[in-house]
């Protein structure tokens, strides 16, 4: 079971989250809507902090050719892309992708099934990073793939058992669920009980 700790926004986040040797780190650049939005600079000194067999995930929405040509210098082993994709941009890609989909547009997903670019796929609430759930027994009936498929949305060491359960994903994303609830940041708190948890989960 595959673990992704989302939305880091400073060095020291990463060497805090070093120890407990997940799989991915994702970082969120180009979307000022977001409050754990980052600059690429920013995205190069987390790299940098970041163990190596940790992967790096640069998240964005709706991205363009420029943008992705900066997350490729940058160091990242994969983008996760949010909102639209076009096909013509991801046959140009030389990252792993990560497709992200929420309950508005499941639909879209068997579009991107044959493409060898696609390296897995996440399935997120309506508002990615909101900390709400969804219905995750809408993923089971999608059709298979033998891509990694994480599963976000709301998930924290509460439900995180219950959440693998249903689904049965290669692995889970967490961003929300692991911040603090009075200042900005990652409570690594939250984070040793979600790893716990995950890792419990599955033994």
């Amino acid at each position: 079971m595959k673990i992704k700790i989302c939305g880091l926004t400073s060095p020291k986040e990463a060497i805090m989250l070093n120890p407990y040797h997940v799989d991915f780190a994702g970082m969120v650049l180009f979307f000022p809507k977001s409050k754990r939005n980052i600059s690429p600079e920013q995205a190069q000194n987390i790299i940098c902090a970041l163990d190596k067999d940790i992967k790096k995930v640069a998240v964005v929405v709706s991205p363009g050719h420029e943008e992705i040509c900066q997350i490729e210098e940058l160091g990242f082993d994969y983008i996760q892309i949010h909102g639209t994709l076009d096909e013509k941009l991801l046959v140009q890609i030389h990252l792993p992708v990560l497709k992200a989909f929420n309950v508005s547009d499941l639909s879209e997903y068997t579009r991107y099934l044959d493409y060898p670019q696609i390296a897995g796929y996440v399935f997120d609430a309506l508002e990615p990073g909101s900390g709400k759930t969804f219905d995750w027994r809408l993923v089971p009936e999608l059709p298979k793939s033998n891509k990694l498929l994480l599963l976000a949305g709301g998930l924290h060491p509460g439900n995180v058992a219950q959440a693998i359960a249903a689904v049965h994903p290669d692995g889970v994303d967490i961003s929300s669920g692991v911040e603090y609830d009075d200042r900005p940041g990652k409570d690594f708190a939250k984070v040793d009980a979600f790893v716990t948890a995950v890792r419990a989960a599955i033994r």
